[in-house]
């Protein structure tokens, strides 16, 4: 079925605000090759297998804006005899967010590379320099949608629009690099520091073939924090603090919170996690807090199962009720639960 005047305007205001707009994940931590290229191959093991999938704002609208994301990136030694302890990092991830309502999708391949290099012996520390290559492209359906010229009086919008449209579609290459840090301490305790900055060539993202100024991405400079600090002798319970800051443009957002880990069985091969987050956000209408957050996760030996529920709370958000799902999936093989390196939930 077509969709009315109000889609239509709603179409040209979302993709006049696409060079504000980006991936976005409140499990930021459970898609690490859409957060920082220098994160790929940054666990210990062999290979990472992990998928995300968002379902946003279901209460307001027909179909919700789904996003989805999956992953897949090798760990190996270096070459050489004087680079024993470093390792290098290579990963490929697919990248799809669908506004249903008005069939507009960004769809997106990128391949990525990791050097980490160690810092003195026992792979305690690491420093990371990362970049990726992405294709991106992005589609409308302009039969799903309704013209005013295509209102017979009668019939209702049964005309054909004599409207100039752009092409459906449109393509173009995008650029990352990324730099983290990694460090053990103790038996299990674990601190991660990075930075990535994303689109730093500004693609032009329009539909129509210009090169005008207000037509480019706007760069995205993040920086996180995350940190695993055993709050017991025996390690089988653990405080996860996690930090995003993420800058675009005129809008920053940030993502704060903490889980808490605690082992299973008698081994500990098992865990679950329970936390709280918040979303503060800053936009053209100043600083706020956008959306609390529960977060909830699983682990089974080599398989990560993370859940959460954003609650959005500013004024508008919160009259419509307006949230959000994510449900993330990770396999990591070869995993030696001692050992890990990548921030789990």
């Amino acid at each position: 079925m077509k969709k009315s005047l109000f889609y239509t305007l709603f179409l040209f205001f979302f993709v006049s605000q696409i060079s504000a707009q980006d991936k976005h994940f409140t499990q930021f931590y459970a898609s690490p090759l859409t957060l920082n290229p220098a994160l790929t191959g940054a666990f210990d093991g062999s290979y990472r297998l992990g998928t995300i999938y968002r379902d946003q704002w279901r209460q307001v609208l027909d179909n919700p804006i789904k996003t989805f994301s999956m992953g897949a990136d090798l760990r190996f030694d270096a070459p050489g005899k004087n680079n024993n302890d470093d390792a290098i990092g290579l990963g490929l991830m697919f990248f799809n967010d669908k506004v249903s309502v008005i069939d507009f999708s960004t769809t997106q391949i990128a391949i990525s590379m990791a050097y980490h290099k160690s810092l003195g012996g026992g792979k305690r520390q690491f420093l990371t320099l990362g970049a990726q290559l992405g294709l991106t492209q992005r589609n409308v359906n302009y039969e799903s949608l309704d013209f005013h010229d295509e209102f017979d009086g009668f019939n209702g919008y049964t005309g054909t629009t004599l409207e100039e449209l752009p092409t459906n579609n449109f393509a173009f290459a995008d650029y990352s690099v990324g730099l983290n840090y990694t460090a053990k301490f103790g038996r299990s305790g674990r601190i991660f520091v990075g930075s990535a900055l994303h689109h730093f060539l500004q693609p032009t993202i329009s539909f129509y073939e210009t090169d005008a100024e207000g037509d480019k991405l706007y760069m995205k400079l993040n920086g996180q924090f995350a940190a695993s600090l055993p709050l017991t002798r025996d390690n089988r319970v653990s405080l996860l603090p996690r930090v995003l800051i993420a800058v675009q443009g005129p809008h920053m957002e940030i993502n704060a919170g903490a889980n808490i880990r605690t082992a299973m069985g008698k081994y500990g091969g098992s865990a679950v996690h329970f936390g709280a987050w918040a979303r503060p956000v800053r936009n053209s209408d100043g600083l706020g807090l956008d959306a609390v957050v529960a977060m909830l996760g699983f682990e089974i030996n080599s398989v990560l199962l993370g859940l959460s529920y954003d609650l959005n709370i500013g004024a508008l958000q919160a009259k419509q009720r307006q949230s959000a799902f994510e449900i993330s999936v990770a396999y990591l093989g070869n995993y030696d639960n001692e050992e890990i390196v990548c921030p789990k939930f």
